[in-house]
């Protein structure tokens, strides 16, 4: 792969910080636009920093001045116009930008499985893929009306030692330890698709630049299969724990845990099986290095280190208590 100079528009996230450090490896010269406030992921070194606000077209102008870049990938685009900025600026400027979208835009349940990049897109009450829809049709207009030279990148649920892959986060790793039930959405035997932030950045990189890609909208997502009784036994091996699972409703749940009724509803709920033969074609050879349980006991190792990250929500630990016990609230 050529050296080639790459811009990230956000680059301090599970999934961007990530990329940013396998893009370096590749022997990429990287500059990363963050608005310079404290992060847990700080830039890595060997990175250039340039401190803007990205939505802010004359901030991002001032400090990008004299610069030139082959690849910019957004990561925090949002909203069209958010892209409309993007494709503005950047127009007629690059080689490729790389919209970094999601896999929730996929239209659930799936007609067909498994899912491929040209299925259909609906998210009818869920903000955030409604959103990236939006961003993606924005992108696909430039392509076909301008040439604009994008490529649309959708990941799965992605995590990494920072993050745990549950809606009730470590409130769930708690009850689990405690020997108290955790709640799981509907009989616990649906698919998900769970995919450690390095293997996505390794399967990644390779797409900037490429030629190939141009023009494309390809998911980057796990080839391991996993129910979500087995993410959550998986979690709990990994913390020592033996778990009680309760099955309710993803309706029961969302009654309850109002915040989870559009989340589980709309995506977590339902099956997902991908179609990776894109990615084979873009990306030959690649294979995942991390498995669901050796990522958690990464995770958890990360989460012992310091007590500061383990931190209970009270009011959903308490609805868990509800929800195990058989309540759920009118509605």
């Amino acid at each position: 792969m050529s050296r080639l100079m790459v811009l990230f528009l956000g680059g301090t996230g599970v999934i961007s910080s990530a990329c940013a450090r396998v893009a370096l490896a590749a022997g990429h010269d990287l500059t990363i636009v963050t608005r310079g406030s404290d992060r847990p992921r700080p830039a890595p070194e060997g990175a250039t920093t340039v401190v803007a606000d990205v939505r802010d077209a004359a901030s991002l102008e001032a400090a990008l001045a004299g610069r030139s870049f082959d690849v910019v990938v957004d990561f925090i685009a949002y909203s069209p116009q958010d892209v409309a900025q993007d494709i503005r600026m950047f127009s007629g400027r690059v080689s490729q930008y790389v919209l970094v979208s999601t896999c929730s835009v996929y239209s659930h349940p799936a007609a067909v499985l498994p899912i491929t990049e040209g299925a259909q897109r609906r998210a009818p009450r869920f903000e955030y893929p409604a959103q990236k829809i939006r961003c993606e049709l924005a992108v696909e207009d430039a392509q076909r009306e301008e040439g604009f030279p994008a490529t649309i990148v959708r990941p799965s649920h992605v995590y990494d030692r920072t993050t745990l892959p549950l809606l009730a986060g470590w409130t769930a790793v708690e009850r689990m330890r405690d020997g108290r039930p955790v709640v799981v959405h509907g009989d616990g035997t649906s698919l998900w698709n769970l995919m450690h932030a390095d293997d996505f950045a390794r399967a990644f990189v390779p797409l900037l630049g490429n030629p190939h890609a141009v023009g494309e909208a390809v998911h980057i997502t796990s080839s391991e299969l996993v129910t979500w009784d087995q993410v959550h036994e998986t979690v709990a091996r990994a913390a020592g724990a033996s778990p009680v699972l309760v099955h309710r409703s993803s309706e029961d749940i969302g009654r309850v845990v109002d915040w989870m009724d559009v989340v589980l509803g709309e995506d977590f709920r339902h099956t997902v099986l991908y179609d990776r033969s894109k990615l084979a074609r873009l990306v030959p050879g690649f294979a995942e290095e991390y498995t669901l349980a050796r990522g958690m006991r990464e995770t958890l190792t990360w989460f012992d280190e310091d007590p500061a990250r383990r931190s209970v929500d009270a009011g959903l630990d308490a609805a868990f208590d509800t929800l195990a016990s058989g309540g759920v609230a009118d509605g």
